[in-house]
């Protein structure tokens, strides 16, 4: 990047995280990946529709950024291709084939950088986390209610990689290997393992990545499952948490 870009890249945006349960937003310095605000949340609107995400989206971008200048990342639990959302998870399905940058460009008055979700923390893993200073391929998998997968290529993301869907013996990848399906059949670690030992070897096959990060909550856990793995891809867990598709979201609002 040349020194004129670092003069004139804004040094701060706000991400907003956009989930099935709730919305969060804070002001980051997309230099360092420090949030200068607190991070804020509210409940995502029973229904998930539309117009009523948006309120609350507006809402909390005022709280942050009440005089309406600074760049914003939005992330969503969707398939983002052009701005518009092909899939909803935990939302209505209203958003299924929706307008939604437009959407939420015209309720908050100004361009938006709008993003998927897994794609937002992958960048931020890479940028300030797990996967900082690694060059080559990296894949996030954010192991949750389903399998979140992003793509990121020497600091470069290639979007909306579904990896949860790829097909494993008969089924989608994340109907036997999700961190939901571990609780709902009550797997032990050693039998969630096993699973994950098939799901991964099968993207190190496919990818031959450099490094794997692993997120979802269960992440915190990490070190119950993951030394169970045999791998050749060094495989480690996510740094960022909750603050990763915040800071992702921001990140790519600056276009870094």
């Amino acid at each position: 990047m040349s020194k004129d870009k670092k003069d004139t890249t804004p040094k701060q945006a706000i991400g907003v995280d956009i989930g099935g349960t709730g919305i969060k937003a804070a002001l980051v310095d997309v230099r360092s990946g420090e949030l200068l605000s607190d991070r804020i949340k509210l409940p995502t609107p029973t229904g998930g529709e539309p117009e009523a995400i948006a309120q609350v989206v507006v809402e909390l971008v005022e709280q942050l950024d009440a005089k309406k200048k600074t760049p914003i990342g939005v992330t969503f639990p969707a398939i983002v291709k052009h701005g518009r959302t092909l899939s909803a998870a935990n939302v209505s399905d209203q958003w299924i084939g929706f307008e939604a940058e437009a959407f939420f460009e015209e309720h908050l008055g100004r361009p938006i950088h709008f993003v998927n979700d897994a794609d937002a923390a992958g960048i931020a893993e890479d940028h300030w986390g797990a996967a900082k200073d690694v060059d080559g391929l990296v894949i996030l998998t954010t192991l949750g209610t389903g399998i979140g997968g992003a793509l990121i290529y020497k600091g470069v993301l290639v979007p909306n990689a579904e990896l949860g869907h790829l097909e494993l013996d008969g089924h989608d990848a994340e109907s036997r290997a999700s961190n939901k399906v571990r609780e709902t059949e009550e797997l032990t670690y050693e039998q969630w393992a096993e699973r994950l030992q098939r799901y991964y070897a099968h993207l190190e096959f496919i990818f031959s990545p450099d490094l794997f990060v692993v997120g979802g909550g269960v992440s915190k856990s990490a070190d119950k499952f993951l030394p169970l793995l045999d791998l050749r891809t060094p495989i480690v867990p996510a740094t960022l948490r909750n603050n990763a598709g915040i800071m992702g979201a921001a990140a790519l609002a600056v276009g870094i």
